[in-house]
């Protein structure tokens, strides 16, 4: 398929994330065919940079969102986005999460196809829950201008159920070339203890607390296990604190890492735990840990219930925030090695399912499913979408 393609991100790229995580996967990929890409981010920081083929367009504000931190990302100059669209010649617009109103910014100058992939479930906002309005602004953009829809599970898909043009679910995809059993070790934590890892932004929605306070159970037990924590977020601090004020030993917080040294600390753990409460629709730092071969314990929220079936994978998901059987779960395999490594090699062939190169040849044969469908473009403007939200046209606030 002879296109060039604009990957574009309403997320600051300057702390790890999933969908920063699936933007570089899909471009590489893309590149390796010889498809010509840039991915567009908003700019968060005056000395960012991230190479030729990142674009920095507009500026993003961390924002409170759903239990996590988001963006709230505006192009304050409107005519850099003229330029950079005239000049990179886009045939296909492939926005990741969309945003008002920088995302919607681009999208209103776009002549390209104009694809959005939805990595987010939303259950839990109180945002939305108190201002509605927004998913229907969002619903009367996607009519106008939106050529397809994916989502990476089906909780991602579920608010556009309206949507009558293509749309389809494609999943996150993983790097199995880069997360690996045959990774090095960090040297410090390979002994005779049984490492527990939690990987991942350090806030609410991640539920922590709760993998912490289960550590705490099982360190009364056994004194043969340590937990490893890595990442960063506006958690942290309270979290060390409460390690330390609750006396909690081998407990390491290791900050962020990503690329090939996250890589060596999944080759090093022995569980995988990831605790989130609530909002996961994909949870691709789990799809990560099965490609290093570790066996997985989460709570079960909507996403990775729908991910995490077959070979007693299901077995290890606790009713959500219960600590008390997330510690069950662990002490499972803390006392069952065989069951670690058979659980461990399930892992591993099952992501092999997910590699960027069968993700991103889906991705593109959906291009092609879009191109047949692409809309007919109308006249549309910011005022044009107040007056139909505060209009009777939408008589419902639930999309």
């Amino acid at each position: 398929m002879g296109v060039k393609v604009g990957l574009v991100s309403l997320h600051s790229f300057l702390k790890p994330g999933g969908v920063k995580t699936h933007i570089f996967g899909l471009d590489k990929e893309f590149r390796k065919r010889g498809i010509p890409t840039k991915i567009i981010i908003p700019r968060r920081k005056s000395n960012e940079n991230y190479g030729r083929n990142v674009i920095l367009l507009g500026t993003s504000f961390p924002f409170p969102f759903g239990g996590s931190q988001s963006d709230f990302a505006i192009n304050f100059n409107s005519e850099a986005i003229d330029e950079t669209l005239k000049e990179e010649k886009f045939d296909v617009l492939h926005f990741h999460n969309f945003s008002f109103p920088s995302s919607f910014q681009i999208l209103e100058k776009s002549e390209a196809l104009n694809v959005l992939t939805f990595h987010s479930n939303i259950e839990g906002s109180d945002f939305l829950k108190n201002f509605p309005f927004f998913l229907d602004i969002l619903k009367l953009i996607i009519d106008w201008k939106i050529d397809g829809i994916i989502g990476v599970a089906p909780s991602a898909l579920e608010i556009f159920k309206y949507y009558p043009g293509p749309k389809i679910i494609i999943p996150n995809g993983v790097d199995t070339q880069l997360f690996k059993p045959q990774n090095p070790k960090i040297k410090k934590f390979s002994d005779d203890k049984i490492n527990i890892l939690f990987a991942g932004r350090i806030e609410k929605r991640k539920g922590l607390i709760y993998l912490l306070r289960a550590f705490q159970i099982l360190k009364k037990k056994s004194d043969n296990i340590r937990l490893i924590i890595v990442g960063e977020g506006e958690l942290k601090e309270k979290a060390e604190d409460w390690a330390k004020n609750n006396k909690l030993k081998d407990v390491h917080f290791e900050g962020k890492k990503e690329g090939k040294e996250l890589a060596s600390y999944f080759s090093t753990g022995d569980i995988f735990c990831a605790p989130s409460i609530f909002g996961e629709s994909f949870g691709i730092i789990i799809l990560e840990a099965m490609a290093s071969g570790l066996p997985v314990v989460a709570f079960a929220n909507r996403g990775y219930k729908d991910f995490l079936k077959g070979k007693k994978a299901e077995e290890f998901l606790a009713p959500s925030k219960d600590y008390k059987n997330l510690a069950k779960k662990l002490e499972i395999l803390i006392q069952k090695e065989n069951l670690r490594k058979e659980l461990g090699k399930w892992g591993i062939n099952e992501a092999k399912k997910y590699s960027w190169e069968k993700i991103a040849e889906k991705v593109l044969d959906f291009y092609k499913i879009c191109k047949k469908n692409k809309k007919k473009r109308d006249t549309f403007d910011f005022e044009d979408i107040v007056k139909k939200v505060t209009s009777e046209e939408i008589p419902e606030r639930n999309i």
